[in-house]
């Protein structure tokens, strides 16, 4: 632990900033991941439901710069084409 004042209010800033931008990216992973599993079970119609959920959830975290804007844009690039793959 730091002896200065400062430096102990700046490791338990960075602790609670850590905490709050991991849970986001978990909610990220999460939603990521049920749209990759409705894709392939071979449901479109829930996967696309899920893909506006995730989308939505991406740049939430974009919008809280946990993530930088172009690793948002290539998440939801890539889930959109993995959807429109099922046709």
């Amino acid at each position: 632990m730091p002896n200065i004042k400062s430096s102990v209010r700046s490791v338990k800033s960075d602790a609670l900033r850590h905490a709050k931008n991991a849970a986001e990216k978990s909610r990220v992973k999460a939603a990521s991941k049920k749209v990759i599993a409705a894709v392939k079970d071979g449901n479109a119609a829930e996967a696309k439901t899920l893909l506006n959920l995730a989308v939505k959830t991406i740049d939430k975290a974009s919008a809280n710069n946990v993530l930088h804007k172009n690793n948002a844009a290539r998440k939801k690039s890539r889930l959109a084409l993995l959807v429109n793959s099922l046709g």
